[in-house]
């Protein structure tokens, strides 16, 4: 049987290599960092979280709850690390970073069939004796970036990702403040910083103002259109940020009964609740300004910031050019892509990704061909959207009814109301789901 090396030690190549090695494969798993860090990174920890702590809804019979689901139900080990340390959330998944990234790290420290080397890895075995999963996330070395496209020869795409602010919590003015959860869903956790009329506008002015950290010479900003930076929306219009992250829609303020004009959400950071990062706060703007500008939230007056926002470049490849549905590249068929750097785009997208590439990796490894998981589960609704969407113009996805079949015609007419309509998707989806695990565990030795 041959060896699994994976490469890199974010979400995908963590999961990946458990994966590999619970299925008896002996495992090899590269990180460059602290020998090479990156311009997001903070530590050199596995499974470090960058930009923020959600791993999205847990609301039943929604996309995101189906792929987590799904990976529960296959044993993902990582998902099971981010339910021991979820950190109130309403109806969403989120985690207390640091603790998740220590539990992932016993995890492989634990497992006797994986060995971790610290080191970058610049080139990749084409007629290797052994599998690869290449797993080095949004900001691939450029070494490994410049390999990665020698070997595919198409060329390497990139958008901008984004990080968001996070604040002392104990320097939030809680009078100005108040808790909620967006139409009362889940528990009331997030704490919403209500803006008036003219509160916004002067927001708005003074965010359009804000001078932004200067692109360098070589980059050109692609942003990935699901996680735009603020500054970015406030040029496309004055309400668009009253619609996208600062939407008050369902979030009435006890002390007048109504919606505020416009809303800024925090959300828990980790367990002790010592410090909130802002929903959707990624933005361009210089430390010093990005300060003043912030400041003018409602109870935030005084924040101490932990982190300010950032913009990093994020690569990825033309999947539907290059791979085929077991993730391996069409032309070295022993290298696999997980994560987002196949054009998945998410937390719990990568780690799925990670799952597939792991066992898929122990099939090649064993002499086995790899099968895919069906069309209507959404891990294989992922697979097809990022092997079988056009070449051109491909963008990162993330999880959504889009991307899962459609039920038939006749039944859509039957049925009008849209959740029903979800459940039956999600239902039909566990279903095949489980039928493939089933089909999966009988070509493995027991």
């Amino acid at each position: 049987m041959k060896k699994v090396h994976v490469i890199g030690g974010g979400l995908a190549g963590p999961e990946a290599a458990l994966q590999a090695a619970s299925l008896g494969c002996e495992v090899t798993l590269f990180e460059m960092r602290p020998h090479r860090s990156t311009e997001a990174h903070q530590t050199s920890d596995f499974a470090e979280l960058v930009c923020s702590n959600s791993l999205k809804s847990e609301s039943e019979n929604t996309a995101p709850w189906l792929l987590k689901q799904e990976m529960r139900r296959a044993g993902s080990f990582l998902l099971k690390d981010a339910d021991a340390t979820a950190v109130p959330a309403g109806h969403a998944l989120a985690v207390d970073r640091i603790e998740f990234s220590r539990r992932v790290a016993d995890a492989i420290a634990a497992h006797p069939g994986i060995t971790v080397v610290r080191e970058e890895v610049t080139t990749l075995a084409e007629d290797a004796d052994h599998i690869t999963v290449l797993a080095t996330g949004p900001l691939t070395s450029p070494a490994l970036a410049g390999e990665l496209q020698r070997l595919t020869g198409s060329d390497q795409l990139a958008f901008y990702d984004s990080i968001a602010p996070i604040v002392d919590a104990s320097t939030i003015d809680m009078e100005k403040v108040y808790f909620a959860a967006r139409w009362d869903k889940g528990t009331a956790d997030y704490i919403n910083c209500p803006f008036t009329k003219e509160e916004y506008e002067a927001f708005l002015e003074a965010l359009l103002a804000a001078e932004k950290v200067a692109s360098k010479d070589w980059e050109k900003p692609q942003y990935f259109e699901a996680c735009l930076p603020i500054d970015e929306l406030a040029r496309r219009g004055r309400d668009t940020l009253r619609f996208g992250p600062m939407k008050p829609a369902g979030l009435t303020n006890p002390k007048t009964g109504r919606w505020p004009y416009a809303c800024v959400q925090l959300r828990q950071e980790n367990l002790r609740a010592d410090s909130y990062n802002l929903v959707g706060f990624q933005n361009h703007m210089k430390y010093g300004d990005q300060a003043k500008v912030l400041r003018m939230i409602p109870g935030l007056e005084n924040a101490k910031f932990l982190r300010y926002g950032q913009i990093h470049r994020n690569t990825y490849i033309n999947s539907p050019a290059v791979l085929n549905n077991t993730l391996q590249l069409k032309t070295h068929p022993s290298i696999l892509i997980a994560g987002q750097l196949s054009g998945v785009e998410g937390y719990t997208e990568s780690i799925a990704g990670g799952l597939l590439a792991g066992r898929f990796a122990a099939m090649l490894a064993r002499g086995e061909q790899p099968v895919t998981p069906p069309r209507q589960t959404a891990h294989g609704s992922l697979l097809h959207y990022i092997t079988h969407s056009e070449a051109k113009g491909f963008q990162p996805a993330n999880i959504t009814f889009d991307l899962l079949p459609p039920l038939e015609e006749e039944l859509r007419k039957k049925i009008r109301d849209k959740k029903e309509r979800h459940r039956i998707q999600c239902e039909r989806a566990l279903d095949a789901w489980a039928e493939w695990l089933a089909a999966e565990k009988s070509l493995l030795p027991a």
